[in-house]
């Protein structure tokens, strides 16, 4: 019997009216865009196989949430790469067209529009006049292994127009590693590999850092193994135009992101009006190589430290594919984590500009700190969403009369081993040095204005 929505188990049924009413308007506007650029008898994209998913062990087959039908169909698995080409049909007669007909060619219609749009996208990201450096940070799920295969078609990939980049955290599933080394070869690249500074791999970072720091300081994690890594990748490559592959159905936090965001450094986000389930029509149209663990039950893939299998007709609801990541995890304000602070906002601030540009805050050379003397210095890094959220504060505190100290700020994250010699474990960090040298530690996290004047009498 066919899965519909009428005959799944009640609690599949009851998702909440928010979730509901945002996964029917995604699908709402795609179908919308999708019959607004297609028309009776245009060329699109059609296949001489049966429309399927991906998915390993040829007995198993997948429920898949499809927008377009508003119900659950099964799909079985396929193997190797094929390539499918663009061929004319003729015009369905609407008299006698069947509702099979057209479903097939609302999919067709539907594929073909988000692909062009999104090598358009990529297109951009390559030959315009103001990107010199296009970087695309790959972590090797399904939606990175669509715009790999798309940046491929357009031979950005093996000739080094795009520079492909891979963070390893040390807490990857050994499968990713693997893929991405496979991949590699695949596609006849060479990765830019970047990991934890001053590691060389898991064992030496397990030794400075302690293998359980994901459980004691999740932000301490993410900066060490995650945000730094990837800022200084994107540093490393110079990278003025970053190419990703968020979508609007990952979750609340990006339900509203555009195809193309600007800044000194333009972010593409060429699937940004993807599905999931478009992602694997587009793998399975092209026969595209995916990650192992997908056969396993993993929708998408992380640390296999927090990342955990998710039941199949989970995965194609709103937010679905990302429901298995972070689990257990928790932000410092008890909310629960959904982003490793690389796209949190901000986080490529440090590409936009440096803190403490304007204002009042003198600027320290972090080799001067360990002379200076009478001030209250804070040690930031200015991709750190906490050296962030301080700065206006801070620079209110350089405003203040009478303190008898000078505010100043000293960037910590260029020079790592002088920082950690001055007692720097976390950015930011924040000290006063009275006249003789002396280094009192900021002790807590209420960076105010009040508070650190109070800081200040009370260690006079």
């Amino acid at each position: 019997m066919e899965t519909t929505l009428l005959n799944r188990p009640r609690s599949s049924r009851r998702r909440s009216l928010v979730t509901s009413i945002i996964a029917g308007c995604l699908a709402l506007a795609g179908l919308v865009v999708f019959a607004a650029q297609s028309h009776v008898g245009s060329a699109v994209q059609t296949n001489s196989r049966p429309a399927v998913v991906p998915f390993g062990i040829a007995s198993r087959t997948l429920p898949v949430f499809s927008p377009i039908r508003n119900g659950l169909v099964s799909r079985p698995t396929v193997g190797k790469r094929q390539t499918a080409g663009r061929v004319s049909i003729a015009p369905l007669d609407m008299k006698t067209a069947s509702v099979e007909e057209m479903i097939k060619k609302s999919k067709d219609d539907r594929i073909t529009h988000l692909e062009e749009q999104a090598m358009e996208a990529l297109k951009y990201a390559v030959e315009n006049s103001h990107h010199e450096h296009p970087v695309f940070p790959c972590a090797m799920i399904a939606g990175d292994m669509v715009i790999l295969d798309l940046l491929n078609r357009l031979g950005y990939v093996s000739t080094g127009k795009v520079q492909v980049m891979f963070v390893d955290t040390f807490h990857l599933f050994d499968e990713t590693v693997t893929f991405m080394k496979e991949t590699e070869k695949r596609y006849g690249f060479k990765g830019n590999w970047f990991h934890a500074a001053d590691c060389a791999d898991k064992e030496e970072y397990d030794a400075k850092h302690g293998a359980d720091l994901w459980k004691v300081n999740i932000e301490e994690y993410d900066r060490i193994c995650k945000v730094e890594p990837f800022q200084r990748g994107l540093k490393t490559l110079q990278c003025d135009c970053m190419i990703n592959g968020r979508r609007r159905d990952h979750g609340f936090e990006r339900a509203f992101i555009d195809v193309y965001e600007s800044g000194k450094m333009s972010k593409i986000n060429p699937l940004a009006y993807w599905t999931f389930e478009d992602c694997w029509d587009y793998i399975h149209k092209y026969k595209v190589a995916y990650h192992p663990l997908h056969d396993k039950g993993y929708p998408s893939i992380g640390d296999a430290k927090d990342t955990v299998t998710v039941p199949k007709d989970k995965w194609f609801e709103y937010a679905g594919e990302r429901s298995g990541r972070f689990t257990g995890l928790k932000n410092k304000d008890g909310s629960t984590k959904t982003e490793c602070g690389i796209h949190v906002d901000g986080a490529e601030r440090t590409f936009e500009r440096d803190l403490y540009i304007e204002g009042k805050v003198e600027k320290v050379d972090i080799n001067d700190v360990a002379g200076v003397k009478d001030q209250i210095l804070t040690v930031y890094a200015p991709w750190c969403q906490f050296s962030q959220a301080m700065e206006e504060e801070f620079i209110k505190l350089a405003e203040e009369d009478g303190l008898g100290v000078t505010v100043s700020a000293s960037r910590g994250d260029e020079e790592r081993e002088v920082a950690r010699g001055l007692g720097v474990e976390a950015f930011p960090t924040t000290f006063l040095i009275k006249s003789d040298g002396t280094r009192i530690k900021y002790p807590t996290e209420d960076r105010t204005v009040a508070s650190w004047k109070a800081f200040i009498e009370a260690n006079k």
